[in-house]
């Protein structure tokens, strides 16, 4: 995640698998978590609620009832740690589902021969 090169390859892999919106929603969080000013966090929070807690959202996350309770609750007053615990269990699923069938699929193959031909070329 924290490699572009890497999070651009991981995420075309969670296209393929139609789970693109868990990698969405965790650099979304982190842009949040990055902001000072409120009116900016109260807006960017909005805009992260809707496009992927709300159930009405195409792009919604899963998260357990627990966590969406949270949510709602901190949406009164949001900060820009609001999301700070679905972004962990987004985080946490990605780690544990998506990231090893991406370690065993052709598009990190193909990235690891890249990055070989590449020190290869340097040398």
């Amino acid at each position: 995640m924290h490699s572009p090169a890497g999070r651009s390859a991981f995420r075309a892999f969670l296209r393929t698998e139609y789970s693109e919106e868990n990698m969405l929603f965790w650099l979304a969080c982190e842009e949040l978590k990055a902001e000072a000013n409120q009116h900016v966090v109260d807006e960017k929070a909005r805009l992260i609620y809707e496009d992927y807690v709300s159930i009405l959202s195409p792009k919604e996350v899963s998260l357990d009832s627990r966590v969406r309770e949270g949510i709602n609750k901190k949406m009164q007053e949001p900060s820009a740690h609001t999301f700070d615990d679905a972004q962990l269990q987004i985080y946490t699923l990605m780690h544990r589902d998506s990231y090893p069938r991406f370690l065993s699929s052709p598009a990190y193959r193909a990235l690891l021969l890249q990055g070989d031909s590449q020190s290869s070329h340097e040398a």
